[in-house]
């Protein structure tokens, strides 16, 4: 059996399934995309709760798996040539896990680019903008007088959410009729989005019809519905 205890963040988040990938997370839009990809694979895991309110995520501990010390962290025993990898960036972690079990992406290679694609449009668009508009419409942002920086980020989600509503004309899922970690990567943001930010109204989302159809399929997957509270809030 593979020994994680060489592994600093083990000693304040012990271990009690060392033969599992251990995940370090939030349920957050990011944190989740790790935990729902966990479970749609069946792959064993034993998750973790990072407490914020504690800033466990500035630990020592935390930032030796995650420099960034942003969550999600998985820790896989059983990683590449059968030695333990830690991984840190929740597209990184999707990629990982979709190729160490052949699964939530396309086996030829323009599909797999293409779904590393609207990966990226969502870790460098849909997350950061959403979560800006979060910030300015639902936390401190809401008490600036001078409502141009939320109207900025306003004006931005929509042209995002125009984007991907035009690529799902037609189809299932971003990638067509397979659902992928492109999908993992992005609903769980847009349900952020309309739900905890409550920002729905305000970017217009009922204007996105193909984005509120594939969010309804999204959240009705039982692996889905799993992921989005895992590692349970306590």
């Amino acid at each position: 059996m593979t020994d994680l205890s060489l592994f600093p963040i083990t000693k304040k988040w012990p271990a009690q399934h060392p033969d599992r990938i251990q995940l370090y997370s939030v349920p957050t839009p990011n944190g989740v995309k790790a935990a729902i990809m966990l479970e749609e694979t069946g792959l064993p895991y034993e998750p973790h709760l990072v407490r914020f309110d504690d800033k466990e995520q500035n630990s020592p501990e935390f930032l030796s798996l995650s420099p960034n010390n942003k969550i999600p962290a998985i820790l896989d025993p059983d990683g590449p040539d059968g030695k333990p990898l830690g991984l840190f960036e929740s597209g990184a972690i999707l990629i990982y896990l979709a190729e160490k079990t052949g699964k939530f992406m396309p086996q030829d290679a323009p599909g797999r680019y293409q779904t590393i694609q609207w990966l990226m449009f969502q870790m460098g668009g849909i997350g950061p903008m959403f979560g800006q508009l979060g910030f300015f419409n639902k936390f401190a942002g809401k008490d600036y007088e001078d409502k141009r920086p939320r109207d900025r980020y306003v004006a931005e989600a929509r042209r995002l959410l125009g984007v991907l509503d035009q690529r799902l004309e037609d189809r299932g899922w971003i990638m067509g009729d397979e659902y992928t970690i492109a999908d993992i990567a992005t609903f769980p943001w847009v349900r952020n989005l309309i739900g905890f930010y409550e920002a729905g109204e305000l970017v217009g989302i009922s204007d996105f019809k193909n984005v509120g159809r594939v969010l309804d399929a999204f959240v009705a997957r039982p692996a889905v519905i799993k992921g989005l509270d895992t590692p349970k809030r306590t």
